[in-house]
Order: C-alpha cells, then sequence, then structure tokens
C-alpha cells in the first residue's frame, strides 16, 4: 500500500460490527489505512483513548458505539470479572474520559446516539483533541454510517477541509444534521 491519505483508529462498541465493517471497507477504499479495536471490556477502551493501545500515527479517531444520554454504552460484565480500578457498569462516561484519555493531535468522531452531549465534548477537548463531532439526540444508524462515508469522502476525495466537509455530511438530511462539531480554541 501506498502512504496513506489518513490513518484512523477504529473503536468498536458492542453491537457495531456490522456499521463498522462497511465503515472500514469504504475508508480503505477511499485510500485510508485503519487500524481496528472491538471493545470488550472498558480496559480496552481505556488503553485506546490513553494511546496505550493506539497507533502513533493515527488522525482520525472513530468511536462506533451505541449511545445513550451521552455516555458510551458497554457490555456490562459480573462484577468479579473486572479488572482492579476499572470503571464498572454498563456506561463509560465523561468522567472517565477525563481519567483515562489522552487525546493530544486527535480528532475524535464519536458515531452514537447523544454522544454530543456538551460534558462528554468538553472531556474529549479537555484532553487533547483538536475537534470532537458526534450526533447530539437519538440518531439513526444508517445515517451515522452515511455521515461517516460522506465526511471522509469529502476530506479524502475531495480535498476539503474539515469544517466545508463535516457541513457537506451533516446536510445529507434531518438525521445527519444533529451531528455536531466542537474545536479546541
Amino acid at each position: 500500500m501506498s502512504k496513506p491519505e489518513l490513518t484512523i483508529t477504529l473503536v468498536i462498541g458492542l453491537g457495531c460490527d456490522t456499521d463498522s465493517f462497511a465503515m472500514r471497507l469504504a475508508l480503505e477504499y477511499f485510500g485510508a489505512r485503519v487500524h481496528v479495536h472491538y471493545i470488550g471490556r472498558p480496559s480496552d477502551l481505556m488503553n485506546v483513548l490513553s494511546g496505550e493501545d493506539r497507533a502513533a500515527d493515527t488522525d482520525y479517531l472513530i468511536l462506533n458505539f451505541h449511545g445513550d444520554e451521552g455516555r458510551f454504552c458497554m457490555p456490562e460484565l459480573d462484577s468479579s470479572i473486572y479488572e482492579e480500578g476499572e470503571p464498572q457498569g454498563e456506561f463509560f462516561e465523561d468522567k472517565h474520559i477525563t481519567q483515562y484519555a489522552n487525546l493530544k493531535g486527535l480528532h475524535v468522531i464519536a458515531s452514537g446516539c447523544t454522544l454530543g452531549a456538551e460534558p462528554l465534548a468538553k472531556a474529549f477537548l479537555e484532553n487533547g483533541c483538536h475537534s470532537y463531532i458526534a450526533p447530539v439526540d437519538y440518531i439513526d444508524g444508517n445515517a451515522n454510517l452515511m455521515f461517516v462515508i460522506k465526511f471522509f469522502y469529502e476530506i479524502i476525495s475531495n480535498k476539503r477541509n474539515q469544517k466545508e466537509s463535516f457541513q457537506i455530511a451533516k446536510s445529507i438530511d434531518q438525521e445527519t444534521n444533529m451531528y455536531k462539531r466542537f474545536t479546541s480554541k
């Protein structure tokens, strides 16, 4: 493979396999290098967010999860299974981002319902990412897939900047219009 257009780390939450597969295929077809991480427990996500288990040359981090009330939905494990210090329960929240994330220099897209909540976006930005993009309400899964594909099509194939690509992808329909872009100052 020649030098990739972008390097993307795709992080896949519980029940998000099919659309993630479609994203990966489209992104690789556009010329991106895609690293994939499946999340089975909170420490898997902690390791990607901290940079411990993330490609050093990552440009974009896509967190493809289900979301609820501004929190990432996680597989809930039996209490005896959790590792020491690992967040327990069915959600990964802004306080966990603040505690574990090291996102210096990255752009983050969280493609799940309500993951565009202000406290979550603030936590991502305060932990070093340049931009955070996510839907603010309960969005249709097909719209999430279309937003991500159109966004990266505009960046890679049409050489648009992030702001222009975001506006184009957001304008597809009412569902994709739920996406909000937060940037660091």
